[in-house]
């Protein structure tokens, strides 16, 4: 029978924001009466967790994430979620509540039109690019035109996905109002989603597993038994009528071109007149694109990317040896080339699907040379976002650009400040302007 905190954690993920909040509440104030129920705080982050307001492969929300990394001694955590900033409020009041340093952004993809002709990061899609923006403060910013053209294109893309599938796994047909949005809480629903409904859809219609699995297989090629096999792990079976039907060579695959996406510019004036940091993202090192590494990187800085975002799980923690070997060496590369050009590094695992890691493993052989650059990333965000809350004075803010003008100088203010703040700052008594000096800050802030 679960025990009264495993009920109250159960219920961080329900969909009801009322039912969170209370739920949160409850386990605080437990934590509050045992000194002992938190964990040491150690030096890990995850920075780019992904809850269910677009897709967390475990049903996690924004305050069930703060409450597990803050249960697990995890010493920041942060929210990224497609195209949305819904769990920004929410994240950012649980981590107030749970003393835990927070942050929050959101993912999406831009067209380089510099670089149309050579992918990037988005597989077999030339030009197109994960962007970030990272360190918003509030899920509602006052200029919400491109926020809301996302949304909306996205979710296009998303009902015309389930259309042309719909066509090709009739008699499994999914009513996208009826069977996908209520999988997700904010209307945001996924591609995930999307197999997600299918795979339930199927089950109602083929209630017998032997006829689900020849379904299936006349669907998606191969034997009858060794689909049923696959089925038997639904994640994993997910993942292939996601291959199979809504990527390259599937009939819900609709190659992307430069309209299909916002110009990068475009969501880096959003994300500064927003007061959060652009944030380009690098996946291995390996596509064309990023091979040229030095020309990408500058011209994302040209045009205001400001930090850059890796996800180190997918380049050390590999069974092929020598793919591991090459992605070690051009994760330690990036690193390396973002230093020199004094971009602040911020690290996650995504979480986006089942069996993804919940953090990082920072004392892994290859790792352990780039957690100090890790965590000075961290920091810096921290001290951006608490400032940022406090007075508008955030990382890329008019005041940092007038007293930080030198990169490196301000990295080193941001992240020794954001290293001593403590956790939960949004509010102080000594007011903060335009006017006040670096050392006015951390006097004020630090004593």
């Amino acid at each position: 029978m679960p025990s009264a905190v495993e009920m109250l954690e159960r219920k961080l993920n329900d969909f009801n924001p009322r039912v969170r909040r209370e739920a949160l509440e409850e386990l605080a104030a437990l934590a509050r009466s045992d000194a002992a129920f938190f964990s040491p705080v150690r030096p890990v982050v995850n920075l780019h967790c992904h809850s269910f307001f677009s897709y967390n492969g475990y049903g996690y929300s924004p305050s069930f994430l703060a409450w597990r990394a803050r249960r697990e001694g995890m010493m920041m955590a942060g929210v990224v979620d497609f195209d949305v900033l819904d769990a920004t409020d929410e994240f950012l009041d649980a981590c107030h509540l749970l003393g835990l340093k927070g942050c929050a952004g959101f993912e999406t993809r831009v067209f380089l039109p510099e670089f149309a002709s050579r992918e990037i990061n988005s597989p077999g899609e030339p030009g197109i690019s994960y962007h970030m923006g990272i360190g918003f403060t509030t899920s509602t910013p006052e200029d919400r035109d491109l926020l809301d053209a996302m949304r909306a294109a996205a979710g296009a893309r998303t009902r015309d996905i389930v259309s042309r599938v719909n066509a090709f796994l009739a008699p499994v047909v999914l009513d996208y109002e009826r069977d996908v949005l209520p999988l997700t809480p904010g209307g945001n629903a996924t591609e995930r989603h999307v197999c997600q409904a299918y795979e339930q859809k199927a089950e109602s219609i083929f209630p017998d597993i032997e006829d689900r699995a020849a379904f299936w297989a006349s669907k998606l090629g191969g034997e009858r038994a060794a689909m049923k096999a696959c089925m038997a792990d639904s994640a994993g079976f997910q993942g292939l009528v996601r291959s199979k039907t809504m990527k390259s060579g599937g009939v819900g695959y609709v190659k992307p071109d430069g309209s299909s996406f916002p110009r990068l510019a475009a969501v880096n004036a959003f994300t500064l007149a927003a007061g959060a940091i652009p944030a380009m993202t690098w996946l291995d090192g390996l596509s064309e694109g990023e091979q040229a590494i030095e020309e990408l990187i500058d011209l994302q800085i040209s045009m205001g990317a400001a930090a850059l975002n890796i996800i180190p799980d997918r380049n050390w923690n590999l069974k092929d040896s020598e793919l591991k070997k090459r992605k070690v060496a051009e994760l330690h590369r990036i690193v390396e080339v973002s230093r020199r050009r004094h971009l602040p590094i911020i690290v996650g695992t995504e979480m986006n699907a089942p069996g993804q890691r919940f953090v990082d493993d920072f004392d892994a052989p290859e790792l352990a040379p780039l957690a100090p650059a890790f965590l000075e990333g961290a920091w810096i965000l921290h001290a951006h976002t608490v400032l940022q809350r406090l007075a508008g004075m955030g990382y890329v803010s008019a005041w940092a650009e007038d007293h930080l003008p030198d990169r490196a100088a301000r990295n080193a203010f941001f992240s020794g400040l954001g290293e001593c703040l403590p956790a939960g700052l949004v509010r102080h008594d000594t007011p903060l302007s335009a006017a006040s000096s670096p050392e006015d800050v951390c006097t004020a802030l630090l004593g």
